[in-house]
Protein backbone atom coordinates (compact mmCIF):
# COMPACT_ATOMS: atom_id res chain seq x y z
CA UNK A 1 0.00 0.00 0.00
CA UNK A 2 2.89 2.35 0.75
CA UNK A 3 4.52 1.57 -2.61
CA UNK A 4 1.30 2.18 -4.51
CA UNK A 5 0.55 5.49 -2.77
CA UNK A 6 3.78 7.45 -2.64
CA UNK A 7 2.09 10.59 -1.34
CA UNK A 8 0.57 8.88 1.68
CA UNK A 9 2.04 9.09 5.16
CA UNK A 10 1.63 6.68 8.06
CA UNK A 11 -1.69 8.16 9.34
CA UNK A 12 -3.32 7.87 5.93
CA UNK A 13 -2.10 4.29 5.40
CA UNK A 14 -3.14 3.33 8.94
CA UNK A 15 -6.64 4.67 8.32
CA UNK A 16 -6.91 2.75 5.05
CA UNK A 17 -5.79 -0.47 6.71
CA UNK A 18 -8.45 -0.06 9.38
CA UNK A 19 -11.06 0.22 6.62
CA UNK A 20 -10.09 -3.20 5.31
CA UNK A 21 -10.15 -4.87 8.70
CA UNK A 22 -6.43 -4.85 9.50
CA UNK A 23 -5.90 -3.59 13.02
CA UNK A 24 -2.40 -2.57 14.11
CA UNK A 25 -0.81 0.52 15.57
CA UNK A 26 0.18 3.56 13.54
CA UNK A 27 3.72 3.19 14.88
CA UNK A 28 3.93 -0.26 13.29
CA UNK A 29 2.75 1.18 9.99
CA UNK A 30 5.43 3.87 10.15
CA UNK A 31 8.09 1.26 10.95
CA UNK A 32 7.37 -0.86 7.86
CA UNK A 33 6.59 1.86 5.33
CA UNK A 34 8.69 2.07 2.18
CA UNK A 35 11.42 4.64 2.80
CA UNK A 36 11.60 7.38 0.21
CA UNK A 37 14.51 9.84 -0.08
CA UNK A 38 13.67 13.48 0.43
CA UNK A 39 10.27 15.07 0.76
CA UNK A 40 7.14 13.73 -0.90
CA UNK A 41 6.11 17.29 -1.71
CA UNK A 42 6.46 18.31 -5.38
CA UNK A 43 9.70 20.12 -6.11
CA UNK A 44 9.93 23.43 -7.97
CA UNK A 45 11.26 21.56 -11.02
CA UNK A 46 8.30 19.15 -10.98
CA UNK A 47 5.84 22.05 -10.71
CA UNK A 48 7.37 23.82 -13.70
CA UNK A 49 7.42 20.64 -15.79
CA UNK A 50 3.82 19.69 -14.99
CA UNK A 51 2.37 23.14 -15.55
CA UNK A 52 4.64 24.39 -18.35
CA UNK A 53 1.83 24.87 -20.87
CA UNK A 54 0.05 27.33 -18.58
CA UNK A 55 2.99 29.28 -17.14
CA UNK A 56 4.15 32.74 -18.15
CA UNK A 57 6.97 34.68 -16.52
CA UNK A 58 7.59 38.40 -16.16
CA UNK A 59 10.79 40.16 -15.21
CA UNK A 60 12.55 43.53 -15.40
CA UNK A 61 16.11 44.38 -16.26
CA UNK A 62 18.01 47.65 -16.44
CA UNK A 63 19.76 49.14 -19.48
CA UNK A 64 21.90 52.32 -19.13
CA UNK A 65 21.88 54.83 -21.98
CA UNK A 66 24.87 56.64 -23.47
CA UNK A 67 24.10 59.52 -21.09
CA UNK A 68 23.93 57.12 -18.09
CA UNK A 69 20.17 57.34 -17.74
CA UNK A 70 18.63 54.07 -16.55
CA UNK A 71 15.87 52.46 -18.59
CA UNK A 72 13.84 49.46 -17.48
CA UNK A 73 12.78 46.68 -19.84
CA UNK A 74 9.83 44.43 -18.97
CA UNK A 75 9.75 41.00 -20.59
CA UNK A 76 6.88 38.50 -20.59
CA UNK A 77 7.72 34.96 -21.64
CA UNK A 78 5.56 31.88 -22.22
CA UNK A 79 7.35 28.81 -20.85
CA UNK A 80 5.92 26.25 -23.26
CA UNK A 81 7.78 27.44 -26.39
CA UNK A 82 10.08 30.00 -24.72
CA UNK A 83 8.15 32.61 -26.68
CA UNK A 84 8.52 36.30 -25.88
CA UNK A 85 4.96 37.53 -26.08
CA UNK A 86 5.63 41.11 -25.01
CA UNK A 87 8.28 43.63 -24.07
CA UNK A 88 8.31 47.34 -23.37
CA UNK A 89 10.65 50.06 -22.13
CA UNK A 90 10.17 52.76 -19.51
CA UNK A 91 12.16 54.95 -17.15
CA UNK A 92 9.60 54.53 -14.39
CA UNK A 93 8.24 50.96 -13.97
CA UNK A 94 5.21 51.68 -11.80
CA UNK A 95 2.66 49.10 -10.77
CA UNK A 96 0.07 50.64 -13.12
CA UNK A 97 2.52 50.52 -16.05
CA UNK A 98 3.36 46.87 -15.36
CA UNK A 99 -0.32 45.96 -15.14
CA UNK A 100 -0.83 47.42 -18.64
CA UNK A 101 1.98 45.24 -19.96
CA UNK A 102 0.16 42.10 -18.81
CA UNK A 103 -3.05 43.28 -20.46
CA UNK A 104 -1.23 43.99 -23.73
CA UNK A 105 0.55 40.63 -23.63
CA UNK A 106 -2.59 38.53 -23.10
CA UNK A 107 -6.08 39.11 -24.46
CA UNK A 108 -8.55 38.44 -21.69
CA UNK A 109 -9.53 35.01 -23.09
CA UNK A 110 -5.91 33.85 -23.57
CA UNK A 111 -4.37 34.53 -20.17
CA UNK A 112 -2.03 31.87 -18.73
CA UNK A 113 -2.91 29.93 -15.61
CA UNK A 114 0.17 31.08 -13.67
CA UNK A 115 2.38 34.15 -13.82
CA UNK A 116 5.83 33.70 -12.32
CA UNK A 117 7.56 36.79 -10.93
CA UNK A 118 10.07 37.92 -8.33
CA UNK A 119 9.49 40.13 -5.28
CA UNK A 120 10.31 43.49 -6.90
CA UNK A 121 8.27 46.23 -5.22
CA UNK A 122 7.22 47.50 -8.64
CA UNK A 123 4.60 44.72 -8.71
CA UNK A 124 2.29 46.69 -6.46
CA UNK A 125 -1.42 46.76 -5.77
CA UNK A 126 -2.52 47.81 -9.26
CA UNK A 127 -0.52 45.00 -10.80
CA UNK A 128 -1.84 42.35 -8.42
CA UNK A 129 -5.44 43.47 -8.93
CA UNK A 130 -5.12 43.37 -12.70
CA UNK A 131 -3.61 39.88 -12.66
CA UNK A 132 -6.32 38.63 -10.30
CA UNK A 133 -9.06 40.15 -12.48
CA UNK A 134 -7.65 38.26 -15.47
CA UNK A 135 -7.92 34.97 -13.58
CA UNK A 136 -4.16 34.49 -13.34
CA UNK A 137 -2.52 33.00 -10.26
CA UNK A 138 0.70 34.73 -9.24
CA UNK A 139 3.63 32.52 -8.27
CA UNK A 140 6.19 34.59 -6.39
CA UNK A 141 9.76 33.32 -6.17
CA UNK A 142 11.70 33.15 -2.92
CA UNK A 143 13.92 36.07 -1.99
CA UNK A 144 17.25 36.23 -3.83
CA UNK A 145 16.38 33.14 -5.89
CA UNK A 146 16.58 34.14 -9.59
CA UNK A 147 17.01 30.46 -10.50
CA UNK A 148 13.31 30.00 -9.67
CA UNK A 149 12.50 32.20 -12.66
CA UNK A 150 15.23 30.65 -14.76
CA UNK A 151 13.65 30.77 -18.23
CA UNK A 152 13.12 34.51 -18.37
CA UNK A 153 16.44 35.13 -16.58
CA UNK A 154 18.16 33.12 -19.29
CA UNK A 155 16.48 35.17 -22.01
CA UNK A 156 17.68 38.35 -20.34
CA UNK A 157 21.21 36.95 -20.30
CA UNK A 158 20.95 36.09 -24.00
CA UNK A 159 19.74 39.60 -24.84
CA UNK A 160 22.73 41.10 -23.05
CA UNK A 161 25.36 38.72 -24.44
CA UNK A 162 24.03 38.57 -27.99
CA UNK A 163 22.82 42.13 -28.48
CA UNK A 164 23.12 44.87 -25.86
CA UNK A 165 26.80 44.21 -25.06
CA UNK A 166 27.57 45.38 -28.64
CA UNK A 167 25.23 48.39 -28.82
CA UNK A 168 25.37 51.90 -27.37
CA UNK A 169 21.80 52.83 -26.51
CA UNK A 170 20.85 56.50 -26.83
CA UNK A 171 17.26 56.69 -25.59
CA UNK A 172 14.03 54.75 -25.09
CA UNK A 173 12.97 54.74 -28.72
CA UNK A 174 16.41 53.53 -29.81
CA UNK A 175 16.30 50.72 -27.24
CA UNK A 176 12.85 49.66 -28.45
CA UNK A 177 14.12 49.43 -32.03
CA UNK A 178 17.14 47.38 -30.98
CA UNK A 179 15.05 45.03 -28.87
CA UNK A 180 12.41 44.68 -31.59
CA UNK A 181 15.13 43.53 -33.96
CA UNK A 182 16.50 41.05 -31.45
CA UNK A 183 13.07 39.70 -30.47
CA UNK A 184 12.29 39.04 -34.15
CA UNK A 185 15.58 37.14 -34.43
CA UNK A 186 14.90 35.29 -31.16
CA UNK A 187 11.40 34.21 -32.16
CA UNK A 188 12.00 33.17 -35.77
CA UNK A 189 15.71 32.35 -36.18
CA UNK A 190 17.53 31.52 -32.95
CA UNK A 191 17.47 27.79 -32.17
CA UNK A 192 17.03 26.47 -28.61
CA UNK A 193 18.32 23.25 -27.09
CA UNK A 194 15.13 22.91 -25.04
CA UNK A 195 13.06 22.98 -28.25
CA UNK A 196 15.07 20.24 -29.98
CA UNK A 197 17.03 23.02 -31.74
CA UNK A 198 13.92 24.64 -33.16
CA UNK A 199 12.73 28.24 -32.67
CA UNK A 200 9.80 29.50 -30.57
CA UNK A 201 8.05 30.07 -33.90
CA UNK A 202 8.75 26.80 -35.68
CA UNK A 203 11.34 27.26 -38.42
CA UNK A 204 11.11 25.05 -41.53
CA UNK A 205 14.00 22.88 -42.67
CA UNK A 206 15.43 23.76 -46.10
CA UNK A 207 16.70 20.63 -47.83
CA UNK A 208 19.75 20.77 -50.16
CA UNK A 209 17.66 20.38 -53.32
CA UNK A 210 15.97 23.69 -52.60
CA UNK A 211 19.04 25.65 -53.71
CA UNK A 212 22.17 27.35 -52.46
CA UNK A 213 22.62 28.73 -48.97
CA UNK A 214 22.15 32.48 -48.49
CA UNK A 215 22.90 34.29 -45.22
CA UNK A 216 20.55 37.13 -44.26
CA UNK A 217 21.85 39.64 -41.66
CA UNK A 218 19.75 40.25 -38.56
CA UNK A 219 20.10 42.45 -35.47
CA UNK A 220 22.25 44.92 -37.38
CA UNK A 221 24.53 42.16 -38.72
CA UNK A 222 25.32 40.64 -35.31
CA UNK A 223 23.55 37.46 -36.39
CA UNK A 224 22.59 35.85 -39.69
CA UNK A 225 19.75 33.58 -40.79
CA UNK A 226 20.73 30.86 -43.26
CA UNK A 227 18.21 29.81 -45.90
CA UNK A 228 18.31 27.98 -49.19
CA UNK A 229 17.08 29.83 -52.26
CA UNK A 230 16.75 28.62 -55.79
CA UNK A 231 19.31 30.13 -58.15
Amino acid sequence: MSSANLLWGAPRIHGELLKIGIELSQATVAKYMVRRPGSSSPTWRVFLRNEVAGIAAIDLFVVPSATFRLMFVALILIHDRRKLVHFNVTRNPTSAWLSRQVTEAFPWDMAPRFLLRDRDRSYGTAFRRRVEAMGITEVVTARRSPWQNAYVERVIGSIRRECLDYVIVFNESHLRRVLSSYVDYYQHTRTHLALAKDCPETRPVHLPERGKVIAFPQVGGLHHRSERLAA
